[in-house]
């Protein structure tokens, strides 16, 4: 777990492939545990820390915790009032070729989640924009924003429309990566800093595992998305 940003509100990481977000019946190491380490080796004897939205175990990238209770109240609302900016990058099997928007619905049947009807009891719209960034060799990098937060939700939409994503098998891959992780990254986030009235934006690189599936124009796309994203000085 690599530290992007810390501050009295703030603690902002980069979760590697394969890390929990949280604590689990299995007992393996999360996030949530880590940073409070960290704290911890920094002097504080008993550190708060706030989950306030999660990324999948397989998945990697930018998690954002509050460092007071304050702080977790307004990072919440922004999550649940969906006026923070995920954008995540994907390799997906197959060719897709310029711009889209997908809508779904999402429900939890038997703890699993699932595409189903839109007139299904417990479903909960998903909804992402998508952007082909590069696509080469029977893959696309995606460039792609969502508009809500579900379970799985990339995963699934990406699958229901024959394009999983990389390493996926889960949901139909057909060729299998690294074990236990994919190739999705939440990659920028952009939101309001809970107590100074200014926009925050955080990036995190691609890993460096992905050297293995991205082509050389596939990294400068990557290249030319961070770099307009990057806040200036």
């Amino acid at each position: 777990m690599t530290l992007l940003h810390k501050d009295a509100q703030l603690l902002v990481v980069q979760k590697p492939s394969g890390l929990l977000a949280q604590p689990a019946r299995t007992g393996d190491v999360d996030v949530l545990t880590l940073g409070k380490r960290h704290l911890r080796e920094q002097g504080e004897s008993d550190p708060f820390l706030g989950l306030v939205h999660r990324l999948d175990r397989p998945t990697s990238g930018i998690m954002v915790l509050a460092r007071t209770s304050a702080a977790a109240r307004a990072l919440s609302r922004q999550f649940r009032e969906r006026t923070v900016q995920k954008t995540y990058l994907a390799v997906v099997e197959g060719t897709l070729r310029g711009i889209g928007s997908w809508t779904d619905y999402i429900a939890k049947i038997n703890r699993q989640p699932q595409i189903v009807s839109p007139d299904h009891p417990e479903g909960k719209r998903a909804a992402l924009d998508w952007q082909a960034l590069h696509t080469e060799s029977d893959r696309t990098l995606l460039r792609l924003q969502l508009k809500t937060g579900r379970p799985h939700q990339i995963r699934l939409q990406a699958a229901e429309r024959n394009h999983p994503v990389v390493g996926d098998e889960r949901y139909g891959a057909e060729t299998s990566w690294r074990t236990g992780e994919i190739v999705l990254h939440h990659a920028i986030l952009r939101l309001d800093h809970p107590e100074h009235p200014r926009r925050e934006t955080f990036v995190a690189s691609v890993p460096d595992v992905w050297s293995s599936v991205l082509t050389e124009d596939m990294r400068a796309a990557i290249d030319r998305l961070f770099l307009q994203a990057r806040p200036r000085e």
